[in-house]
């Protein structure tokens, strides 16, 4: 049930970007509660966001301070931009730290095409792609395999895509922790869980989920984005959001249930019982966490192999192969985990458990969890905005290490419900004004469309902004939208 009466913090101003809720404003607070944002976004953020990055801060063994992105907004559990980091003897695992879309994320591909290839083949690739990748509530992918297959996709993530063939060894060091958490266990997942998932892989799901054409529409950083393969303005590529669908959402169903049982032998108590949780390093914890990295494998696999369905329209309807088109993978970025990371607390380097939920990982230059062909420049970021307004690809900043625990935004986040949405505008009068801009949309439903209209979202430049000017991300490109397909 939802809290009434929620007091509005006293924010200890830290600069005009960061915002510190102190331990005094609940009982039971560990530590502060820090809010990255603009005035006019702190001022935006429902009052839940406070209480709930409040809450966050009460778990125990955290460290430092409980935080929450500029995109941030109300969620189950934390809030969707809650960032939190525990010590991995001390400390929990949650699994509303993480979400229900376990490593919902994206995925960024070139091309060597401009929008003058394209303009009079959009309807065409809009409708192949709609044809090619399944979007909508409960729809299967075209991978059919069995479910004791499955269990080598559960393992291997995008490893098992590429070597089945569906896609490049080269994708593999372009995707965080390189497609695959090596701590996977199926044996940790239910069967209903498996029998959830092992047909959706190729599948966009419903809600904010896309696969978008778009074009290089602004270029910051010339020398970073050729780095990148973004060699020029108005360059066409292909940007995927989506997870690891009901697969990664029964799994932590399972372990909330779980959690509540188990916390009282382990003497936790939580504010808010969507913070079920149980000690990190407990039999309970490792077990969810294995099944996390289960999800987190699926959902590597699932963007994998929607890419390769998008090379194959690419390759089709311009009569030439993938290869020849520069379809070339960017970066894969997760935006919902929680991983055990060493990071540096007051000189000391230490394991915690960090927990990024609606929040992307942006390593600066230098960390060995990346691969080499970025490891000097940083880790590649991908934040989407609305499908109606720009996206932006970042790199990550040796600032967000000491900062944020290599933390940044990871989208435009939302300001109104989807039921608010559908009250303002129909689908199908917002796919006409869309039309109109220029912007190329089909979806699964005219219902799914309108939940997603831009103006039910925050200005994501805004967002990208906030995070640019603290030094956390940097901006490299922003891309605007020309063809959209929806879940």
């Amino acid at each position: 049930m939802r809290k009434e009466n929620i007091p509005k913090p006293e924010f200890n101003k830290i600069n005009d970007y960061t915002w510190d809720i102190p331990k005094t404003y609940k009982e039971g607070m560990r530590v502060p509660a820090r809010i990255f944002a603009s005035e006019k976004l702190l001022e935006e953020m429902d009052l839940y966001v406070f209480d709930q990055i409040s809450n966050v801060a009460s778990l125990p063994g955290i460290v430092n301070r409980a935080m929450c992105m500029p995109d941030g907004h109300s969620g189950y559990g934390f809030p969707i931009g809650g960032v939190a980091a525990f010590d991995t003897q001390e400390g929990v695992i949650s699994p509303g730290g993480i979400g229900f879309d376990i490593n919902c994320g994206m995925r960024l591909i070139t091309t060597n095409l401009s929008p003058k290839d394209v303009e009079e083949k959009i309807h065409e690739i809009i409708s192949a792609l709609f044809e090619k990748v399944p979007c909508g509530v409960g729809r299967k992918g075209f991978v059919q395999i069995s479910k004791e297959k499955f269990s080598q996709v559960m393992q291997n993530g995008a490893r098992w895509c590429v070597e089945n063939g569906y896609g490049w060894d080269e994708d593999l060091e372009r995707t965080e922790d390189f497609g695959c958490l090596e701590f996977a266990d199926p044996s940790k997942v239910s069967e209903k869980a498996i029998a959830r998932g092992f047909n959706q892989i190729g599948t966009l799901g419903s809600g904010n989920h896309y696969l978008e054409i778009q074009k290089a529409d602004s270029i910051f950083d010339e020398n970073a984005a050729k780095k990148m393969g973004i060699e020029e303005k108005n360059q066409i590529c292909v940007m995927i959001h989506c997870g690891s669908r009901g697969f990664g959402h029964q799994i932590g169903t399972d372990y909330l249930k779980k959690f509540h049982k188990v916390m009282p032998q382990y003497g936790i108590k939580v504010s808010d019982p969507e913070l079920a949780c149980a000690p990190f390093n407990s039999d309970e914890g490792q077990d969810y966490h294995k099944a996390m990295a289960c999800a987190a494998n699926m959902a590597f696999a699932n963007r994998q192999v929607i890419m390769h369905r998008v090379r194959e329209v690419f390759s089709e309807i311009f009569k030439t192969s993938a290869e020849d088109l520069g379809m070339h993978l960017v970066y894969d970025v997760a935006h919902n985990t929680a991983k055990a990371e060493k990071h540096k607390v007051e000189g000391k380097t230490r394991e915690l458990v960090v927990h990024r939920k609606g929040a992307t990982r942006c390593f600066g230059p230098g960390r060995e969890e990346l691969a080499p062909i970025y490891r000097d420049l940083g880790q590649p970021v991908i934040i989407g905005g609305s499908m109606e307004t720009q996206s932006y690809l970042l790199l990550g900043t040796e600032k967000a290490l000491d900062e944020t625990w290599g933390s940044t935004a990871h989208g435009a986040g939302r300001t109104m419900s989807r039921t608010q949405a559908k009250k303002k505008i129909q689908g199908k009068e917002l796919q006409q004004e869309m039309h109109k801009k220029g912007i190329h949309v089909k979806a699964a439903s005219y219902s799914g469309l309108a939940e997603e209209a831009g103006f039910a979202y925050k200005n994501v430049s805004e967002v990208i902004e906030v995070m640019h000017k603290l030094g956390i991300s940097k901006k490299v490109v922003a891309f605007k939208p020309i063809g959209n397909i929806k879940g």
